[in-house]
């Protein structure tokens, strides 16, 4: 994948990684690992990854010897929670079944409940959330605040009952999206899942960090691109952005990532898009390392 001018972030493996204040590992897609050694948050937890084919003509569900491999490769024993930016498949199908495996909450919008209900998760480990809501979790915060899709086919609708897999991928309706600002100890980020914004919406958030899905931006106008990165990456006040939601899902994750085929997406101008704008903001844009932990705050004057 043509990832020129970006650089990367550096993993940090060791004794180094233990001692940073909060940990992150990029999983593919949305997927995002936060933990502070006390207390672990993921988002999305998705790795079921289905062909291109199934997703297509056939009926999905999770994949448990590919959800356990996938918690065993990053580490995961325990999760506080599994959060989810939206319901997309390729964000909250597996959710239900990580969080059976890790004694995690499910925490996200009132259809990812239902995909929980579906797959017999207890009410007593479902947690619903509006805009402007916040979360604590041990020493994380996490404050929701509404969002809409990028503007791509296969967007909104809600899934109103609980929803038994397997079903069509279309079946995991959007439900609504989530932008979710993260603070730690003085620490912010903020999960962008989606390349979609409501304009304003972040008006007086702060996140020195912001995980930017480009997921289906590539073939939008420039002038798109623009306004996204006006909405979501300046009106916070970042110092870094790192993109996410770039990779081939349909692929499994025991393969090195790749980039969406041109086909569906146009990944590397994306990529250029961010870069130039980056440039022109002074602000820092990197690409993350995929499964190893590293610290999204390296080189940023943190208290």
């Amino acid at each position: 994948m043509d990832t020129q001018p970006l650089r990367w972030l550096p993993p940090i493996a060791g004794p180094a990684a233990a001692r940073l204040p909060v940990r992150a590992r990029y999983l593919g897609v949305s997927t995002l690992l936060f933990d502070d050694g006390e207390t672990a948050i993921l988002f999305d937890g998705f790795f079921s990854r289905p062909p291109l084919r199934e997703v297509l003509l056939g009926r999905i569900a999770p994949d448990l010897p590919r959800i356990r491999q996938g918690l065993q490769r990053a580490g995961i024993t325990r999760l506080a929670a599994v959060v989810t930016v939206h319901s997309h498949y390729d964000h909250a199908m597996d959710t239900a079944e990580v969080a059976r495996l890790t004694g995690a909450q499910v925490v996200g919008s009132s259809s990812t409940a239902q995909i929980a209900r579906g797959a017999g998760l207890p009410e007593s480990r479902i947690q619903v959330v509006s805009d402007g809501q916040a979360v604590k979790l041990g020493r994380f915060e996490l404050r929701f605040v509404r969002s809409v899709h990028a503007p791509t086919a296969f967007t909104g609708g809600e899934i109103s009952a609980p929803l038994v897999p397997p079903v069509r991928a279309w079946d995991y309706a959007e439900g609504g999206c989530f932008s979710i600002v993260l603070t730690h100890e003085g620490r912010s980020a903020l999960v962008q899942g989606s390349a979609g914004f409501v304009p304003e919406a972040l008006a007086g958030q702060r996140a020195d960090v912001v995980f930017l899905g480009i997921g289906g931006a590539g073939p939008l106008p420039r002038a798109y691109h623009a306004r996204y990165w006006d909405e979501v990456v300046r009106r916070v006040g970042a110092r870094r952005v790192v993109p996410i939601h770039w990779d081939d899902f349909t692929l499994p994750s025991d393969q090195p990532f790749a980039a969406m085929p041109m086909l569906l997406d146009d990944v590397p101008r994306s990529l250029r898009l961010l870069g130039e704008h980056g440039a022109r903001d002074d602000i820092d844009v990197r690409l993350p390392p995929a499964w190893e932990p590293f610290d999204p705050w390296a080189g940023l004057a943190m208290p």
